[in-house]
C-alpha cells in the first residue's frame, strides 16, 4: 500500500485507492461467504456433487456481484467529485478575489501569519489547476489524484473475491463426504488466517490477533450454517 508525506514530512497510508480495498475484502468475503454456503449445504446432507455445484454457483454469482457493487459505487463516487470539480471550477473563474481570502483565511487559521498566508494564497491562485487541487481538497477533504478507477477496483474485486471463495471449494474436486468437509474447513481456516495476519501487517497491528479474529469469524459463519443446513436435513441426491 502507498504512502503519503504530510508536511511535516510525516508518513501516511495511502487510503483512498479503491483496488487495494477490494483486494483485501474481496478475498476475505469470497472465503467466508463460499465457506460458509458450501459447508451449509454440506450439513444437509445433500450429495458432494451438490455442494460443488453450489460453491461454484456461490463463487461466480458473488465474484460477479462484489465487482458490480466496487464499480458502481467508485463510479458514482468519481461522478459525485466531478461536479463539485466543476462547481468549483466555476467559482474560482467568477470569484477568484473572494476564494483567495477563503484561501488565506484558511492558512491563517492553521498558523501562518497574515502576509505570508496572503502570499501563498496568492501563488496558489495564479496556477488555475493547482487552485482547483487545493480548494478541493481543504474544503471536500478528498485529493481528486487518490480515488481509484472503477474498472480497475471492479477487476480487483472480482479476482479477489474468486481466489477467496475456491479455495474452500478445492478439496470438493478431489475428495468427498467427511474427507472434503474436513480439509475445506482446515484449507478456509488455515487462509483466513493468513489473511488476518495480512491485514494485521497493513495496519500495523497484532498479526496474531488479526489472524486470530480472522479465523474466529470465518469459522463461525461455517458453524452456523452448517447447523442451520443440518437442522434443515434436506437429502438432495
Amino acid at each position: 500500500m502507498d504512502e503519503l508525506v504530510d508536511d511535516h514530512g510525516h508518513q501516511h497510508r495511502d487510503l483512498g485507492g479503491g483496488q487495494a480495498r477490494a483486494a483485501v475484502f474481496g478475498v476475505s468475503d469470497g472465503l467466508v461467504s463460499n465457506m460458509a454456503l458450501i459447508l451449509g449445504v454440506a450439513g444437509a446432507d445433500a450429495s458432494s456433487s451438490f455442494a460443488r455445484v453450489a460453491g461454484l454457483a456461490g463463487m461466480v454469482a458473488g465474484a460477479v456481484s462484489m465487482a458490480a457493487g466496487e464499480y458502481v459505487s467508485m463510479k458514482a463516487q468519481r461522478e459525485l467529485l466531478e461536479r463539485e470539480l466543476t462547481l468549483e471550477r466555476t467559482e474560482l473563474e467568477r470569484n477568484p478575489e473572494k476564494e483567495a481570502e477563503e484561501l488565506g483565511a484558511l492558512y491563517e487559521s492553521r498558523g501562518m501569519g497574515a502576509e505570508e498566508a496572503k502570499l501563498l494564497a496568492e501563488h496558489v491562485m495564479s496556477e488555475p489547476e493547482l487552485a482547483l487541487e487545493v480548494h478541493v481538497r481543504e474544503e471536500l477533504g478528498v485529493d481528486p489524484e487518490s480515488l481509484g478507477s472503477p474498472v480497475g477496483a471492479a477487476v480487483w474485486s472480482f479476482v479477489s473475491f474468486t481466489i477467496g471463495a475456491i479455495i474452500p471449494l478445492l478439496p470438493w474436486f478431489f475428495t468427498t463426504g467427511g474427507g472434503a468437509v474436513v480439509a475445506s474447513l482446515l484449507l478456509g481456516t488455515l487462509t483466513a488466517g493468513a489473511v488476518g495476519g495480512v491485514l494485521g501487517v497493513l495496519t500495523e497491528r497484532s498479526i496474531v490477533w488479526g489472524a486470530t479474529r480472522q479465523m474466529a469469524i470465518t469459522v463461525g459463519a461455517a458453524a452456523v450454517t452448517w447447523l442451520i443446513g443440518n437442522a434443515v436435513g434436506v437429502d438432495v441426491t
